[in-house]
């Protein structure tokens, strides 16, 4: 007999209840969904991370460039001091970035047709199209049939939802880089 479940309940992680966030004002039954909610989040940020690794390791990258293909994937294109500022590297950690994405040819960097000291870094979408979007595109198809399921006025609230943990997550991504810097003694 094993002592490892291997039903639904096996990949349930248990969430404690952070102390001090429950509002004295809750019922029982809104301090049960609010845990639930912030156990969501942690647990779909973890395998984000998890997925991600898995990601870059099938790709043939590590997790930072992936993230920089990422974010690069969203305007197709940037300046190594723009990439810096979204990730919080340094310029120096991003020329290694960039160098590794164009050795392996999902970058080309070009410089800027007004100001050539500008080196533009552009996405390379057909390297990008053949390597990475496949190994994305069946849990994208998952996401979408998941979406199927709700009318358009509940997408908007998960997109609302969405935006408002985006915005969240950036200012306290300020603060901790904030806090490191002002840490920092050189």
């Amino acid at each position: 007999m094993s002592d490892r479940s291997d039903g639904p309940e096996a990949e349930k992680w248990h969430v404690p209840w952070p102390e001090g966030i429950e509002s004295s004002s809750w019922s029982p039954e809104r301090a049960e969904l609010a845990m639930a909610f912030i156990g969501a989040v942690r647990k779909t940020g973890s395998l984000f991370h998890l997925m991600s690794q898995a990601a870059a390791d099938k790709i043939g990258v590590n997790t930072t460039d992936l993230n920089c293909m990422n974010i690069l994937s969203f305007g197709g294109q940037m300046t190594a001091g723009e990439l810096a500022r979204a990730t919080g590297l340094t310029t120096a950690s991003i020329t290694g970035v960039v160098d590794r994405l164009e050795q392996a040819g999902f970058v080309r960097r070009e410089r800027d047709a007004v100001d050539r000291r500008r080196v533009v870094i552009h996405l390379d979408a057909k390297r990008v199209a053949s390597t990475v979007i496949p190994v994305f595109a069946p849990m994208m198809r998952s996401w979408q049939q998941v979406a199927e399921r709700y009318t358009d006025d509940e997408l908007r609230l998960i997109v609302d939802y969405y935006d408002q943990i985006e915005q969240i997550i950036r200012a306290y991504l300020t603060t901790l880089r904030d806090q490191a810097q002002s840490a920092d003694p050189t």
